[in-house]
């Protein structure tokens, strides 16, 4: 991978909870699909602890982490919340700053820049 292609913060991973497998499916592979994300990994199995509505909640969830072009986030916390059961779905995002280059190539490759 050249040099000039990637620069921290260039692309992003981005969290989120579902409440199903279907829906965690369902999600990524509409985020892959429409070319908002390059890879989503479905994590099984997490407890989120939470205080809403003025209560204390804990859910059984699954975590979703898609690797993204930072600049396509506003775009695919749109499609997230438009297919997401939940009324606030948790959309966040961190930076990428390093990593594998054979791997960002493809991250570079998989997500088309904004036009």
């Amino acid at each position: 991978m050249a040099a000039t292609v990637f620069k921290p913060g260039l692309f992003s991973v981005v969290y989120i909870t579902a409440p199903t497998q279907e829906v965690a499916k369902k999600i990524a592979r509409g985020l892959v699909e429409n070319q908002l994300a390059a890879c989503v990994n479905i994590v099984p199995g997490i407890t989120s602890i939470y205080k809403w509505e003025g209560k204390i909640e804990e859910d059984s969830e699954l975590l979703l982490m898609v690797k993204t072009r930072t600049q396509k986030i506003v775009e695919l916390t749109a499609y997230v919340k438009a297919n997401h059961p939940y009324s606030v779905p948790e959309v966040i995002s961190t930076p990428i700053e390093s990593g594998h280059d054979l791997y960002l190539k493809f991250l570079n490759d998989s997500i088309p820049e904004k036009s």
